[in-house]
């Protein structure tokens, strides 16, 4: 029943990659809310707060494709390194700033634009690097434990920056996010030369992946499932409205609301010990989308019954984290490994983008009609653009991971 460990007692390089991210990521939680408490408190304008998903944004998805692109073609321990180096160089300025007093917020939209750079160029990297040191069969273990750390990280990273932020300004906040990158650093540090398997030297391109990505079906359908989880079934925009209108709350509530997801999202993976003896993989995929749709549209149905809504919103996220993990686990064994990085790339633009398009669906459908229909609409949208997968796909149904098939 519970997360499977094996990936971490087998592989000590896994492990301390592993334990590396899971740290750093609490730090990178606790730096986004200091870096949205700094831009408020100079500006007191939720609109240049707001711009700092965008200055994330852009390099996220500019560059994601491209470091995709260059872990194809180079090392990837060093990109992992140089990516790690310059993610902890950039929390260092932003200590900086916060201890000289600077008080630019155009330093501080420069350092988040850079972070999603070199986030961007070094994911991927990481990311190809797991079906080197595990075998296939525990993939499935490690991509349920590496969803365990990044939840523990969206969880526990906010709720300790605003303590230390409040306790000692936003600088604490930086300085741990700065030290905590040493695990990371180290963990790839002893890692091995993780040459591609086309060799070095060789360059990679971005529209080949793109090109194998359009002629392989399974993985294409893979990509297709997400994006309709996240551009109609993501109602996360509507938070706020929702909070005052169903719920009579207020900012509390709001935050209820944002966490449920990704509580739900926690407890799925510390139990998701079955995982690795289910092998129908696409079935497995299209079940958890299917529910992630519906969970949402019971959630539009809950005005005035906020523990149901917040329990639906934690269904949801569990959901969301078992699609999460079989898809990864399709990329990682379908894909050629000289073709994961680019895989890896295309990733990140569909988790950095889908949202914020989901954002941009559900906040225009409100607009044109009322919170509920836009909620109750994208969860049974979500749910038809898997029917209609599955009818067009029965392939992927039958998607079986001891006989991967891109």
């Amino acid at each position: 029943m519970f997360a499977d460990l094996t990936p971490l007692r087998s592989s000590p390089h896994y492990r301390r990659i592993w334990f590396g991210q899971g740290v750093s990521s609490i730090g990178q939680q606790m730096t986004a809310v200091a870096v949205s408490v700094q831009v408020y408190a100079l500006t007191r304008s939720t609109f240049a707060t707001g711009l700092v998903g965008l200055c994330s944004l852009l390099p996220l998805v500019g560059f994601g494709l491209y470091g995709g692109a260059i872990a194809d073609s180079v090392d990837r321990r060093k990109l992992g390194l140089i990516g790690a180096a310059g993610l902890a160089a950039v929390s260092a300025i932003l200590a900086a700033q916060a201890l000289l007093g600077l008080h630019q917020v155009a330093v501080l939209y420069v350092a988040v634009a850079l972070q999603g750079g070199f986030f961007a160029i070094s994911s991927p990297a990481r990311s190809s690097m797991i079906p080197r040191l595990l075998p296939a069969e525990q993939l499935p273990a490690a991509n349920a434990l590496n969803t365990i750390s990044m939840n523990l990280g969206m969880t526990v990273g906010p709720m300790l920056g605003g303590l230390l932020i409040g306790a000692y300004g936003s600088q604490s906040a930086y300085l741990v996010d700065t030290a905590a990158f040493a695990a990371v650093l180290y963990a790839m540090w002893r890692l091995p030369t993780m040459l591609p398997a086309n060799g070095t030297g060789r360059r990679a391109s971005v529209l080949d992946g793109l090109r194998f990505l359009r002629e392989q079906p399974n993985l294409r359908t893979s990509f297709l499932a997400d994006l309709a989880a996240m551009i109609f079934g993501l109602p996360r925009s509507l938070f706020p409205a929702l909070a005052v209108g169903f719920y009579g709350g207020d900012a509390r509530t709001v935050g209820l609301l944002v966490a449920a997801p990704a509580v739900g999202a926690l407890v799925g993976a510390l139990f998701s010990g079955w995982i690795s003896r289910v092998h129908r993989h696409g079935l497995a995929v299209l079940i958890a989308v299917a529910a992630w749709g519906l969970s949402i549209a019971a959630f539009g149905l809950t005005s005035g019954h906020l523990w149901l809504g917040l329990a639906l919103l934690a269904v949801a996220g569990c959901a969301d984290t078992v699609s999460m993990i079989f898809r990864n686990t399709m990329m990682q064994v379908a894909a050629p490994d000289e073709m994961r990085g680019r895989l890896q790339g295309i990733f990140i633009v569909v988790v950095a983008g889908g949202p914020r398009l989901g954002d941009f669906e559900s906040g225009s459908v409100a607009a044109l009609s009322t919170p509920l229909v836009s909620v109750l609409t994208g969860g049974l949208a979500c749910v038809a653009i898997v029917l209609l997968l599955a009818a067009r796909r029965p392939a992927f149904l039958r998607y079986d991971n001891r006989h991967p098939t891109p």
